[in-house]
């Protein structure tokens, strides 16, 4: 008995280190350009920094690389070219700051707080964010005091480091379908995690879980603009970057659909608002309401799945017209609620959520609207 638990546990742990040694290897294969992006870099910085300054071991040209290509991956153009040059300019201005005050315990505290705050200022995420103390570290480690004058020969570094890190990142860029797609992932799940859990308190008569799905529903709307820039970021790689050039038909597809997706987002946040003032106690809202509300979901599921894929809008388009139909229904049915006021809120939203879905997949409002007349009977929402 104890041999066979024993070789139970052996047989565990190993399916458990070879599932942990292929998810290791999938982030490898996902990241592997990164990886060549990051390595080339900083090997052609050293090189030209040696043959432009005639140094014999450049200190920052290759670190600069590193720094702004992890900056300038995914950017736009002007928005790469500006931290490029905010990292040379940094960099001589942390020398310069260093000449004065020297290097000691309370500078390091104070030199990576100013790093940070300025990351912060620009708008850096928290990866730059985090890059930017990084580097504030390692200027204090690799500091030597200038005699006099000032400090131009990192600043020189860091423009080439720049420089290079520019040149890779139009001769080897990102993937733009990917980038895009990273980006509209949680923007989707978080809009059909709001909507499931939105129908589970109706469900339910949890107020509480619907002030909380209302409170995450708010929280979509930076995704929303992350998306919109990686959208835009995307177009651009696709459009300057020969190699990237046949991802620009399915970067324009995504475009199209932006301002739609933040409408559903829009509409996300209004449903749950809604839902808010319909939570009763010991009062579950009628079933149709909560089956068109999960529809809702599964059509944004759909409309993810269409712009992921290019595929079929047709699915989408169905999901959305059915949960407009059964919320229609459900007024129908419940002669008694037509007069309650939050109850229509919600089924105004479900349908204008359904116009918004349905636009996101390329079909003109107006022809949407006329979609949702024939599944409903009404004529405008």
């Amino acid at each position: 008995m104890e041999t066979r638990e024993v070789t139970s546990r052996r047989e565990r742990a190993v399916a458990s280190a070879r599932t942990r040694l292929r998810a290791g290897w999938v982030r490898v294969r996902s990241g592997w350009l990164q990886i060549l992006q990051t390595a080339v870099a900083a090997c052609l910085a050293w090189f030209l920094a040696v043959l432009i300054l005639g140094l014999e071991r450049p200190t920052f040209a290759p670190i600069a690389a590193v720094i702004a290509l992890g900056l300038a991956v995914g950017e736009r153009t002007r928005r790469a070219v500006e931290l490029t040059l905010a990292v040379a300019f940094g960099v001589a201005m942390a020398d310069l700051l260093l000449t004065v005050v020297g290097v000691g315990a309370l500078q390091a505290g104070v030199f990576v707080a100013l790093a940070m705050a300025a990351a912060v200022f620009l708008g850096g995420g928290d990866l730059g964010v985090k890059e930017a103390a990084i580097s504030a570290m390692i200027m204090m480690f690799t500091f030597t005091p200038f005699a006099a004058g000032f400090p131009i020969e990192r600043f020189l570094e860091a423009l080439i480091g720049g420089g290079t890190a520019l040149l890779i990142n139009a001769l080897l860029p990102v993937n733009p379908e990917r980038m895009v797609e990273d980006a509209a992932f949680p923007v989707f799940a978080e809009s059909v995690a709001v909507l499931e859990e939105v129908a589970d308190a109706l469900a339910s008569c949890d107020a509480g879980r619907a002030q909380g799905a209302y409170v995450k529903a708010r929280e979509i709307d930076a995704r929303v603009a992350g998306l919109k820039e990686a959208v835009a970021a995307g177009r651009e790689t696709a459009r300057l970057a020969p190699p990237r050039r046949r991802s620009l038909g399915h970067m324009d597809l995504y475009a199209a659909a932006a301002d739609q997706i933040d409408l559903t987002v829009r509409d996300v946040r209004a449903l749950a608002r809604a839902a808010l003032s319909v939570v009763q106690p010991e009062d579950p809202a009628p079933e149709r309401l909560l089956a068109a509300i999960r529809t809702l979901a599964r059509a944004t599921e759909a409309l993810a799945a269409y712009l992921q894929t290019s595929g079929d809008p047709e699915e989408t388009r169905r999901l959305a017209l059915e949960a407009a139909r059964e919320a229609s229904t459900m007024l129908e049915e419940h002669e008694d609620l037509a007069s309650n006021l939050g109850i229509n809120a919600l089924v105004d939203q479900i349908h204008s959520s359904a116009v918004d879905l349905i636009g996101g997949t390329g079909m003109d409002r107006a022809a949407a609207l006329r979609a949702l007349e024939e599944a409903t009977g009404r004529a405008s929402w």
